[in-house]
């Protein structure tokens, strides 16, 4: 079965070219331009992507994906189109929710090679998590996460964590023990391959740490110099 994509542009030049290309390579596209019409397409079907400008009339690309991700919209790949290709630009992209981001002007092939990274990383996650407790609960010593109700607990408390900490949490409890560099991270959790000379990782996990020893005293997720981060408790 083909994969659909949503995209949202408002600047016609730029959608009928992503669109051609798109259809060659045999996805199904469908096309809005407004954040009205995108609410209102979502209501009744599902895609595996979401292509999302973030210069569009009514609301801008950054506040629609926040709200998509509060309103539930969590397991939907969303990548950023933008002009706007800053590091600064960027990093706010990935914070409002966003699995990717990509600078105007692009090379189709680019942005063909981001679409299919980002469906093959959801329906690895898909595989997995059906393969491993119906992809409902993970734990790891205090630590818990419903991953159906999207909610994480420490020691019986639940968490109140963004999107990001969450996804940076049930990455760590799926793979305790495991050291994960900062470029691993980055790829993992903001969908990005590159260095982008920013400390939004460290940044990050320290909100998540902070936010654990709140309730515990138990050091958790570790600094291993030189090398990245690791969630273990020694036995």
């Amino acid at each position: 079965m083909p994969k659909k994509i949503l995209l949202v542009e408002d600047e016609k030049n730029v959608a009928d070219f992503v669109i051609q290309g798109l259809e060659e390579d045999g996805y199904t596209v469908s096309h809005v331009s407004r954040y009205s019409e995108l609410l209102f397409l979502l209501q009744g079907n599902s895609y595996d992507l979401l292509v999302l400008d973030v210069l569009l009339p009514e609301v801008n690309g950054l506040e629609i994906c926040k709200n998509l991700r509060t309103m539930g919209y969590t397991d939907l790949p969303i990548l950023m189109l933008t002009a706007l290709g800053s590091p600064e630009n960027v990093v706010l992209g990935l914070d409002s929710g966003a699995d990717d981001y990509l600078s105007k002007p692009f090379k189709l092939i680019e942005l063909k090679a981001r679409i299919r990274t980002l469906i093959r990383r959801r329906e690895e996650i898909t595989k997995y998590t059906q393969n491993n407790n119906d992809g409902k609960r993970y734990g790891y010593k205090f630590l818990e996460i419903d991953d159906f109700k999207k909610v994480a607990f420490c020691d019986g408390q639940e968490l109140n964590l963004t999107s990001t900490e969450y996804k940076l949490l049930l990455l760590f409890v799926q793979m305790p023990k495991k050291v994960f560099s900062r470029n691993e991270l980055l790829d993992k959790i903001w969908g990005i391959n590159f260095d982008i000379g920013s400390n939004v990782v460290d940044v990050y996990v320290n909100y998540l740490r902070r936010k654990i020893e709140r309730i515990t005293t138990t050091k958790i997720i570790h600094t291993v110099i030189g090398m990245g981060y690791v969630l273990k408790i020694d036995d």
